[in-house]
């Protein structure tokens, strides 16, 4: 069974130039420490050019003619540290996810489809003006379909600008017409950046009363809602979009149909309490 893993390789690289931006002290500093942990390090020759026992400045003297020398290492250090940073997050959230997974899962405010007294339920944290979130939405649409056991939760997480939030905000207004898994799916439709006006449309086209839209996206309890979700993402590690809570697991990127529901199989026979 593969994992749900971004697709995003020029943010990827983005993180990645900007860690080399950082000075060469730290660099030197966190190269050292891998040198210094890594088992294969310690045994190899790398070990007899540079000593632990050396002084400080000596020591990162010798890790920087050695970076010098092989500045491969710093690429391969910084992947290695980031993986670490990202497993550690991933820990922390799910082991936190299981004290709050009434909020996750069952929170009364948040919109859900598909299958009320679902066996398994997927919330999903999303932005409508994220692309691997619209890459999303159809293999969501059909992981429901296909299973009449599950259930979904729709957590709305606009962290990409007012066009974001205001669509978010237009979304759980929709709920109070009855109307927010179609207007939630029209939005996906919409072609180029997501803002104030073509969500107005959109609204038109769905059928929504404009107007009492407008107004009830103006009542507090919807920004109460988005906050809560903000927190809720914070506390998890949910840092960017979409972000998945399915069973007792947490997952970042978009993925296929095929992996999405193996983890859905998988969360199904999980104990009751991480459904």
């Amino acid at each position: 069974m593969g994992e749900l893993t971004p697709k995003g390789g020029s943010q990827r690289l983005l993180r990645l130039g900007v860690s080399l931006l950082l000075s060469i002290t730290t660099v030197i500093g966190a190269t050292a420490a891998w040198l210094a942990l890594d088992a294969g390090v310690q045994s190899g020759p790398i070990a007899a050019e540079m000593s632990s026992a050396a002084p400080k400045d000596e020591f990162e003297r010798r890790v920087r003619d050695y970076l010098l020398a092989h500045p491969e290492v710093i690429g391969e250090a910084l992947n290695r540290l980031e993986a670490q940073q990202r497993d550690q997050a991933a820990a922390e959230g799910q082991a936190l996810l299981k004290s709050r997974a009434a909020e996750v899962f069952h929170d009364p405010d948040t919109p859900a489809s598909g299958n009320p007294r679902g066996d398994v339920t997927v919330a999903e944290f999303f932005d409508y003006n994220c692309p691997y979130c619209r890459l999303m939405a159809p293999l969501m649409i059909q992981a429901e379909n296909a299973d009449p056991k599950l259930r979904v939760v729709y957590k709305e997480f606009p962290i990409l600008g007012p066009g974001s939030l205001f669509a978010a905000k237009a979304a759980l207004a929709a709920q109070r017409q009855g109307k927010y898994v179609a207007f939630h799916r029209a939005l996906y439709q919409i072609r180029g950046p997501v803002d104030a006006n073509k969500v107005l449309e959109t609204a038109k086209e769905v059928g929504l009363d404009v107007d009492r839209l407008k107004s009830d996206m103006n009542d507090p309890k919807i920004a109460a809602l988005i906050e809560k979700n903000n927190e809720l993402a914070r506390a998890l590690k949910i840092d960017g979009t979409p972000g998945f809570a399915i069973g007792d697991k947490l997952f970042t990127g978009a993925t296929n149909l095929k992996t999405l529901q193996a983890v859905i199989a998988a969360a199904r026979k999980s104990p009751p309490a991480g459904r």
